[in-house]
């Protein structure tokens, strides 16, 4: 194999890890605020977005949230239709269409809107997910299920050996 054919199976350089990373469980206030956690927040300062970009996640009974990067995220996935697609009608509408752009309060709250409490089922407590680009807000019993069985489907993937760079079910 020539050498210049190796650069082929050398992994791409990546840069320190940055956006959302850990979980993290907070409680809801009366009046129906919630701390995002303070690495998510730096991450979302970092990022450059005003306020916090939520949608109904379309695979889970959670809401996916972040700033720039997820919205990159969608409108690369979009990019990949006709405008005039039904295909194209469907993503934008679940992804932009059933999305909120949340304030942040000086103190770093959201207040939880209809939309999240009835999507997710939380009451009294929040789980906050990182998955890089973006994160997640859960009820936390709903997330520990959820996990467990990400974990097993993490543990299947990884044991076959699957391709990188590849969604199955196509997940954003």
């Amino acid at each position: 194999m020539p050498v210049s054919d190796l650069k082929d199976l050398v992994p791409a350089k990546r840069g320190p890890m940055t956006g959302f990373v850990s979980h993290f469980t907070n409680r809801v206030d009366a009046k129906g605020r919630v701390s995002i956690p303070a690495p998510f927040r730096a991450a979302l300062a970092k990022d450059g977005f005003e306020g916090l970009y939520c949608f109904p996640s379309p695979f889970q009974e959670a809401v996916d949230a972040g700033g720039n990067g997820l919205t990159s995220e969608i409108q690369k996935r979009l990019d990949a239709f006709s405008t005039l697609s039904l295909e194209y009608d469907a993503l934008s509408t679940a992804l932009y269409g059933a999305s909120e752009t949340l304030k942040i309060d000086r103190d770093g709250r959201i207040v939880l809107s209809e939309m999240i409490r009835n999507h997710t089922g939380i009451d009294g407590e929040v789980t906050f997910v990182g998955q890089g680009f973006k994160f997640q807000i859960w009820e936390p019993v709903r997330f520990a299920k959820h996990r467990d069985e990400a974990m097993k489907r993490a543990l299947a993937v990884l044991s076959s050996g699957g391709a990188p760079g590849t969604t199955a079910g196509g997940a954003l």
